[in-house]
């Protein structure tokens, strides 16, 4: 075991209703190391950011995406904001998580985002991954194996859950795959996925038990791998809001705390890992 392992767990902003620095404020007071956020291009906004990340004393990790569904507008979209958040002097990110491509752009036009981001983690030192999420380019496990043989320095933000709603397992057959994938991870979602769904409506509740042991089973392999190697890990507790979330019909009131969840996932990951 190496003692320079330390694990960061981050906070998601995703659904919270107030401001940057009130969502700072309570992720802070829950215990959160860090949060993560999509990267903005508007000056206010960035320096509501870093005004908020210096006063809570956060650390950052920054998310970049590309949205066009024309490559070439999409591609620009994207180089734009991963060099803007790359490059940034304020405050150095801890990593940069990708919603990279689309899972209808060819291999050649996806691997032209990979390739960048390899180049500006060279050129800047800044961990930069490439999340499995559906319709971005790592959208299941048999296509992201064919990046992963092909493109010896893709690194990547596991985000499991997608690859069992789309596989509609819970990756009993493709282990080989997943243990690949496993290799090149340096970010974790943690967020609960099941054979139906993206994200169970409550991980505390008993029936999801296997869906959970099957996804703190692939984490571990990932904190076993970077405690012995003495590397860093971070990891964003990810329970979304509505629709991610079930809801009551009519109603849509969500089924579950989003904030309770996310709490609990951070106290959990804390206990087994550190």
């Amino acid at each position: 075991m190496n003692n320079n392992f330390e694990l960061r767990i981050m906070a998601t902003n995703w659904g919270f209703p107030g401001t940057i620095d009130e969502f700072c404020h309570k992720a802070k007071k829950e215990g959160y190391d860090g949060i993560e956020v999509l990267w903005s291009s508007e000056k206010e906004a960035q320096e509501a950011l870093f005004t908020a990340l210096k006063k809570h004393q956060l650390e950052v990790g920054i998310l970049c995406a590309g949205f066009d569904s024309h490559f070439p507008r999409h591609l620009e979209q994207f180089i734009m904001m991963m060099d803007e958040a790359a490059t940034q002097t304020i405050q150095r990110p801890l990593y940069i998580n990708c919603h990279s491509g689309r899972d209808f752009f060819s291999y050649e036009q996806n691997k032209a985002f990979i390739d960048h981001t390899i180049q500006l983690s060279r050129q800047t030192g800044i961990d930069i991954c490439h999340e499995t999420h559906r319709a971005r380019i790592l959208y299941s496990a048999p296509t992201a194996r064919h990046y992963i043989d092909t493109i010896p320095g893709l690194r990547i933000t596991f985000d499991v859950s997608h690859w069992c709603n789309v596989s509609e397992t819970l990756l009993e057959d493709q282990q080989e795959t997943v243990d690949l994938a496993l290799a090149r991870v340096d970010h974790i979602h943690a967020r609960i996925g099941h054979p139906e769904g993206p994200q169970v409506n409550d991980p505390r509740a008993p029936e999801w038990e296997p869906a959970l042991n099957a996804h703190l089973s692939w984490w571990d392999k990932v904190v076993e791998a970077k405690k012995k190697a003495g590397k860093n890990l971070t990891i964003l507790t990810e329970f979304g809001p509505p629709d991610y979330m079930p809801t009551l019909p009519y109603t849509r009131d969500p089924l579950s705390d989003q904030w309770a969840i996310n709490v609990h996932m951070m106290q959990l990951l804390r206990k087994r890992y550190q």
